[in-house]
């Protein structure tokens, strides 16, 4: 008779479960310490400097202009909050899966933090106003995302110990192999490679470095205060100017008796700002130059208090417009503006007349072309460092900026503004025509409904319908609304005050019960009618009527 020695049935311990979302929480515990660590570095080299910053620069250079325009009409002057917000979210899900991948190799997970912070440093670096110092913040991150990885991987896949017998110690039977078995599996986490999970161990590591990676956030924006130039800016008084502004007639304003109607200035909190600019420069007033260069026969360098002490400044009231702005959008708006005018200060630096195009710098490195012949015969054209009765606000320039009346900001309006390069055309390319933007783009007349807004239902009756028009350097003569497919009726203007600066309107309207389309279209000074022709912002500015569907109930 054979008989056949029963042999135990010794099963694998199986994969600890959470293994996995460990390894993905741990690359994004590394990266939120990464990004804790180069902002606290950024703090103290500058906020340029933060890979955040520096990386969203590069997007916004890299993005295609229909991309571009997508962004500014989809989240008008967020844009740039939307970018940032992206940026993160897609490192977030980057780092997850490098914690993932780091689990099988620990190189891949070192190796995809460290592409990450040598692109930041390349960015930073690779501005064009970058630095060396500026890929500091990077490489620190980098490294400090690097160690903290290492240190929660090592929870994840440390060794487990032996399962053979020590020496002078009896083997265990079959049945009791197998309990010792299940025992180290349910003690040390084991999995089927050898290796164990320590959660306690990964936990408070991961709790450590969440704490490093909210105090490197909140230090770097301790320190970043060193920077600001609030103080320096509110403890500035403004010149009075040689030339103010032409005075406003009582009642000038339609606003305040029409609701809804967009006011006849702007207030500096509520003006539209649309820039590449991810962080505003911080400029403080004493160590600001303002340089000419290039086709000049005088050139020189000029401190903010040179330009406080001119005793030519002219005061002006001005409607700026955004090429991006879509028809009827609201990327338009208007200040009263104090400055140097522009003319006066390129002839005294001798302007050449060979010179078509000035380009101007800003401190952070953009390129601004605006016509020479556009500079010095646009009578208010000026170098502002004023806006509505204060020093221009950061956000929109401080310490100066360029405006030339009739032009989209992308060719006349260089914020914060370093220096005025005399040239041409053919020599030099800036940012905006690089990225095939028209290189002249003179404002089109235009016009808007502001109420009632697009798709409103109101009660049907008599009601005003009202908006803004602007044609700048040339005026608003007349503007007409149109209801469903009647005949155009002419609107109530505000009294004019400068060629420079839009104008209200306003149509009482008598709406009969159910839907209705509201059309307006202007006419300027010069006996230009606008243009129904449908165009999109790119390449010179939008145009078109702009029309809105509401209903009378």
């Amino acid at each position: 008779m054979t008989t056949t020695e029963e042999r135990p049935n010794r099963q694998l311990p199986a994969r600890p479960a959470g293994r996995r979302p460990l390894g993905a929480l741990a690359g994004l515990v590394s990266a939120a310490v990464a990004l804790g660590v180069a902002e606290l570095v950024a703090g103290l080299v500058g906020p340029s400097s933060s890979p955040v910053v520096a990386v969203g620069d590069v997007v916004i250079t890299l993005t295609p202009e229909p991309v571009k325009a997508f962004a500014i009409a989809t989240f008008g002057e967020q844009d740039k909050v939307a970018l940032v917000v992206g940026t993160l979210v897609l490192l977030a899900l980057a780092a997850l899966l490098l914690g993932l991948g780091s689990l099988r190799s620990a190189r891949l997970g070192v190796a995809g933090i460290g592409a990450f912070g040598l692109l930041g440093a390349a960015a930073a670096v690779l501005r064009p106003a970058g630095r060396a110092l500026d890929a500091l913040p990077s490489v620190a991150g980098a490294a400090a995302g690097i160690t903290v990885l290492l240190l929660l991987l090592r929870s994840l896949t440390r060794p487990v110990a032996g399962s053979a017998p020590s020496a002078g110690r009896p083997a265990a039977g079959p049945r009791d192999g197998q309990a010792v078995d299940r025992l180290r599996e349910v003690l040390a986490n084991g999995d089927r490679k050898g290796v164990a999970l320590d959660r306690r161990r990964f936990f408070l590591t991961s709790g450590v470095a969440v704490g490093v990676a909210a105090a490197g956030g909140f230090g770097g924006r301790l320190l970043n205060r060193r920077f600001d130039v609030a103080e320096a800016r509110a403890a500035l008084t403004l010149p009075r100017p040689a030339s103010p502004a032409p005075a406003v007639p009582a009642g000038a304003d339609l606003a305040a008796g029409v609701a809804g109607l967009t006011p006849l200035f702007t207030a500096n909190r509520d003006f539209y700002r649309v820039d590449t600019a991810i962080v505003a420069p911080l400029v403080r007033p004493d160590d600001h130059r303002l340089e000419t260069a290039g086709m000049f026969d005088s050139p020189g360098s000029y401190t903010l208090a040179d330009l406080y002490e001119r005793t030519d400044l002219i005061e002006r009231d001005i409607t700026l417009t955004c090429v991006s702005n879509e028809v009827g959008g609201g990327l338009a708006g208007t200040a009263r503006w104090l400055g140097v005018p522009l003319g006066a200060f390129l002839r005294e630096n001798g302007v050449r007349s060979g010179s078509s195009q000035l380009v101007c710098h800003s401190v952070d490195g953009m390129t601004i072309g605006t016509p020479t012949r556009a500079a010095l015969a646009v009578e208010d054209a000026m170098l502002a460092i004023g806006m509505n009765g204060e020093p221009l606000p950061v956000e929109h320039g401080f310490p100066v900026r360029m405006l030339v009346p009739g032009l989209y900001g992308y060719v006349s309006a260089c914020k914060w503004l370093t220096r005025i390069e005399a040239t041409t055309f053919d020599a030099f390319d800036p940012y905006w025509v690089r990225r095939d933007w028209a290189a002249e783009a003179p404002i089109k007349t235009a016009s808007r409904i502001d109420t009632p807004a697009a798709l409103r239902r109101f009660p049907a009756g008599r009601r005003a319908v009202a908006g803004v028009a602007w044609a700048q350097t040339r005026g608003i003569a007349r503007v007409e609304v149109r209801v469903d497919d009647e005949d155009w009726a002419d609107a109530d203007l505000s009294p004019a005050v400068d060629a420079d600066l839009w104008r209200q309107w306003v149509l009482p309207v008598e709406f009969a019960p159910g839907p209705h389309t509201l059309t307006v279209r202007a006419t300027g000074a010069d006996g230009e009618v606008q243009t129904e022709r449908r165009a999109d912002p790119f390449p010179d500015g939008a145009s078109g009527w702009h029309s809105i569907r509401v209903t009378a109930a």
